[in-house]
């Protein structure tokens, strides 16, 4: 074998040794990838209180994604507006009830079957426009093609543009502490419904009335338009 042949063979073997090394090196390189970040409770939406933080015992949000986590947080949030206002009405109604000639008596639970037929289709009325909205504010159009029952990737749940005294922060941060508060106080209101429903069905009687609680009288109410309204009402 001559000289050029050997030096030539050391030469090959050479550069193998560099390309096997170099594939290691690449191949070390592509093992080690980062760790993905930890998934946000509720899809990082406000909510969780103490001292139950992450409650979720039934497991609702478990392999949900972020729309229909939203979208839970829609309903959540409609349904505890829809109770506070009906646990204001329950101790109004009762107490305070001027139209159709205050024919409309007794337990709230039965006020809204005492209503005229005409009145029950301007509620629905109201209720359909009202949702209507809502869907063109926050809502995919399903014609789209994109989708049944999907929110819109900027809508934040809830927030239907509607803030006629100015409340709302600019502050991200004062804008989650104020949707906490809204979403346990609608929390509460709907316990406060449906105990306020099963004390009328169970016992018959009118949750708050102040007449006969002996709260309506001369020595606890001063002379003014709303007493004379109230006692008026019977």
């Amino acid at each position: 074998m001559s000289f050029a042949a050997i030096t030539s063979t050391r030469g090959l073997v050479a550069k193998r040794s560099v390309s096997t090394n170099a594939q290691r090196t690449v191949t070390t390189m592509k093992v080690s990838t980062p760790k993905a970040a930890p998934e946000k409770f509720c899809a990082g939406l406000p909510g969780s209180t103490a001292p139950l933080g992450e409650f979720d015992p039934l497991n609702f949000l478990k392999g949900k994604d972020e729309n229909t986590i939203k979208r839970y947080r829609e309903a959540e949030l409609t349904h505890g507006r829809v109770s506070m206002v009906a646990s204001l009405g329950f101790i109004v109604a009762e107490n305070f009830n001027p139209l159709f000639d205050g024919s409309i008596k007794g337990p709230a639970i039965g006020h809204f079957q005492q209503l005229p037929s005409t009145f029950w289709a301007l509620v629905l009325a109201c209720i359909g426009f009202v949702e209507y909205g809502r869907a063109q504010k926050g809502w995919v159009n399903p014609t789209e093609g994109k989708g049944l029952f999907l929110l819109k990737d900027d809508y934040v749940p809830g927030d239907l543009g509607y803030d006629p005294l100015g409340l709302k922060p600019t502050d991200p941060t004062e804008f989650a502490a104020l949707q906490t508060r809204e979403l346990n106080n609608g929390r509460l209101a709907m316990f406060g419904i449906m105990g306020s429903i099963v004390q009328e069905l169970v016992t018959g009687q009118e949750l708050f009335n102040l007449e006969d609680d002996g709260l309506l009288i001369d020595a606890n109410c001063t002379e003014g338009v709303v007493c004379d309204i109230l006692e008026s009402s019977g």
